[in-house]
């Protein structure tokens, strides 16, 4: 099977691994999924990653984080596609659930949330809500 689309791959993974109440889920890793666990990870929504070397392309191991049993991550969604990209000026990025969520951004320097593409003055394309 191809993959068309492997950033959706990772968030519905990780979403997936949540549900299932796994301890931690493995990702074929690149260097945009590193970043997006990265992001995940400075905003408290998973505990730890780490990229693993299989002699191919690695592995992204993503640890996730539960509070009283229940998943940190309530859900995490997939904005801009493959067949319809969602570009955002800086004035018009979303808020997630009234800043308790993260929009994550790909700008021109390099992957951030909302937040931190507000304070930087910049937009770019919407690829994933957090909350």
């Amino acid at each position: 099977m191809v993959m068309t689309d492997p950033v959706a791959d990772c968030l519905t993974r990780i979403r997936n691994a949540c549900r299932a109440k796994h301890k931690r889920v493995d990702i074929p890793a690149s260097k945009i999924k590193v970043e997006i666990a990265r992001i995940l990870q400075e905003n408290h929504f998973i505990q730890n990653y780490k990229v693993l070397d299989d002699g191919r392309q690695g592995i992204l191991r993503v640890y996730l984080k539960y509070v009283d049993e229940k998943p940190v991550v309530h859900g995490i969604e997939r904005v801009s596609k493959p067949g319809l990209r969602v570009y955002k000026d800086k004035d018009s990025l979303p808020r997630i659930r009234n800043g308790l969520g993260i929009a994550i951004v790909s700008t021109s320097q390099g992957l951030l949330t909302d937040r931190q593409s507000r304070e930087a003055g910049v937009g770019g394309e919407v690829l994933a809500k957090v909350w």
